[in-house]
C-alpha cells in the first residue's frame, strides 16, 4: 500500500493502461474522512499485496479526478485490466474495501 499521495497526478491514459488489479485513491493529506480511511484501506491491502495501489492527490481543476468524476474524498476506483470495476466513496469499514478488492483480484 502506498502511503503518500502523489502529487504528480498519472495521466488518465497511464491509469487505463494498467494491466492487472489497481486501486486508485483520490483524496488529499490534510483531508479528515481521507485520514480515517486509512486504517481501513491499510488493513485491507494487506491481504492483496499483488494490487497496484496509486495514490493520488485531488483538488478542483485536476484533469484525472475530474475524468473519474470525484466529487468526495476518499474516492477509491478499484479497477481491472484498465476498466472500473467497483468504486468507493468515504469508506468507513475494512469490509466493503475487501469485499472490492475480491471483485478485482480475482
Amino acid at each position: 500500500m502506498t502511503d503518500v499521495y502523489d502529487l504528480r497526478e498519472p495521466a488518465r491514459a497511464e491509469i487505463d493502461a494498467i494491466k492487472g488489479p489497481a486501486v486508485i485513491e483520490f483524496g488529499a493529506p490534510w483531508c479528515g474522512y481521507c485520514m480515517r480511511a486509512q486504517p481501513h484501506l491499510a488493513s485491507a491491502m494487506a491481504s492483496h499485496p499483488a494490487v497496484a495501489h496509486i495514490k493520488v492527490e485531488d483538488g478542483s481543476g485536476k484533469p484525472l479526478g475530474r475524468s473519474f468524476r470525484v466529487k468526495l474524498w476518499p474516492t477509491l476506483v478499484f479497477m481491472r485490466d484498465g476498466v472500473e470495476v467497483a468504486r468507493l466513496v468515504r469508506p468507513s469499514e475494512t469490509r466493503a474495501i475487501e469485499e472490492a478488492l475480491r471483485r478485482i483480484a480475482g
